[in-house]
């Protein structure tokens, strides 16, 4: 089952979606870290200062260490009602002054011991933060450093973290819904061009292949562009397929008719002169007929493959030996003498090998009907930067009247007679395509001639 791909503003919709989601989920984590951050700096400047406080109470009296805890220090630590305190204070000697024995000291690091020191740990299973602080004393009874140690549980600060990254995360999440809103907005906005190029198409008659003209920002003028480009080419097959389609119609329709009148008159005829004229007439109209359709038939292959088939080197000469072999079998006289003549090596061109060959045929087919009485021949050479072709023959030629109107489809003289078919039309169409020229030279001592020229390929280009 073939499933239905998702639409441009689905796809752009939910890839920024993902972004903006990643993104969020990337702030909120930096949200927590920041406010972890913030919570431990808040309530380790209250741990320090209680330390400091009872650090300050430590007294000495008849010769001992003796301390008056501060309540004050303990209100401190008291504004949070979550956490518990701990607190272990020690004398000179290492002797416990008053608190838990067994609460573990934070290692200073070699830092002054009358500087605090803050660090995490955990005491009784429980995490806490554990802030320290040394006191010298150097009278004449005591002397050395007393310590002073302050535990706290966390439960206090991972509430104020909790709640600043809900508040962050909350914003967060505000900010990424107007954004969200925005860009939807923005694409609705953005892909109107995209709406109203569909509407125009839709709307338009099937036959009507005119340029789009909207107006368009301009990234998507390169679409209108192509679209453009493509219905010129769709227009111009369809011309030529509705040219084909007519011609067709019109130049057989005639031997047709003309083919059904001699046959009826050959089937009521019974008089065997007669008879046989009509079946030559027949003959006659059958072959004309023949000619006609293989010439409608090889104007439609080159006209297509004028654009659709990429060009090759080839030879000409092999071309145009391939061509006289393929088409004078058909229709020569035995009478008729013919001659190929061709330079030393190849003759390089760039070209299609088909239609090359298709307009070839069409000049010599043209040349046996129409001009050779004894004598036809082709004769190749090189002139310059090009390959040249000429079909000779001794027939009485083409007026320089005619020049123009025998490369038409079906012209017409002045006088309303058809002057050709489309022989001569399609091989000035293939030199067209290839670059080249067909052209005609009065009639000399070698006859008439119809020639061909094509640019020569470059001799230092890979074959």
């Amino acid at each position: 089952m073939k499933t239905r791909d998702p639409s441009l503003f689905t796809r752009l919709a939910v890839t920024i979606a993902l972004v903006l989601a990643v993104g969020a989920a990337g702030l909120t984590s930096l949200a927590w870290y920041s406010a972890r951050t913030a919570a431990d700096e808040a309530y380790d400047r209250l741990l320090v200062g209680a330390v400091l406080q009872i650090a300050e109470a430590l007294t000495v009296q008849n010769g001992e260490v003796t301390v008056d805890l501060p309540i004050s220090a303990f209100e401190m630590l008291a504004l949070s009602d979550r956490d518990r305190i701990f607190y272990r204070l020690t004398g000179p000697k290492g002797e416990l002054l008053t608190g838990y024995p067994d609460l573990p000291v934070p290692a200073s690091g070699g830092e002054r011991r009358d500087r605090p020191v803050v660090s995490d740990g955990v005491f009784r299973d429980v995490p806490v933060r554990i802030a320290s602080v040394g006191r010298s004393f150097a009278g004449a009874d005591v002397q050395g450093w007393a310590q002073v140690v302050v535990a706290q549980t966390r439960e206090a600060r991972f509430s104020l973290a909790r709640d600043l990254t809900l508040n962050a995360t909350g914003l967060v999440l505000i900010m990424s819904g107007i954004a969200f809103g925005g860009v939807i907005f923005a694409l609705r906005y953005s892909l109107k061009p995209l709406t109203r190029i569909e509407t125009a198409l839709t709307l338009r008659d099937p036959q009507d292949l005119t340029p789009l003209s909207l107006e368009t920002p301009r990234e998507i003028r390169a679409l209108v562009g192509s679209i453009n480009h493509f219905m010129s080419r769709l227009g111009e097959r369809m011309e030529l397929m509705q040219r084909f389609i007519a011609d067709a119609a019109h130049q057989i329709r005639t031997p047709l008719t003309a083919l059904s009148g001699q046959v009826d008159l050959l089937a009521h005829e019974a008089d065997a002169i007669r008879q046989r004229r009509h079946l030559e007439r027949v003959q006659a109209r059958t072959k004309q007929l023949g000619r006609l359709a293989n010439q409608l038939l090889s104007h439609a292959m080159v006209v297509h493959r004028k654009e659709s088939v990429p060009f090759e080197r080839i030879d000409l000469a092999k071309v145009a030996r391939l061509a006289l072999r393929n088409t004078l079998p058909v229709s020569l006289n035995p009478d008729i003498v013919t001659s190929f003549e061709a330079p030393p090596g190849p003759l390089l061109i760039h070209g299609d090998r088909v239609s090359l060959r298709e307009a070839i045929s069409n000049i010599l087919d043209n040349a046996v009907q129409h001009g050779a009485v004894a004598r036809l021949g082709i004769v190749l050479s090189r002139q310059g930067t090009s390959a040249r072709l000429e079909v000779h023959d001794d027939g009485p030629g083409i007026p320089r009247s005619q020049w123009a109107l025998v490369t038409q489809r079906f012209a017409k003289d002045p006088s309303g007679r058809r002057s050709g078919g489309l022989g001569l039309a399609i091989a000035s169409e293939v030199a067209a395509t290839h670059q080249g020229q067909l052209s005609f030279l009065e009639r000399d001592e070698k006859g008439f001639i119809v020639a061909l020229s094509f640019p020569l390929a470059d001799p230092e280009e890979d074959p």
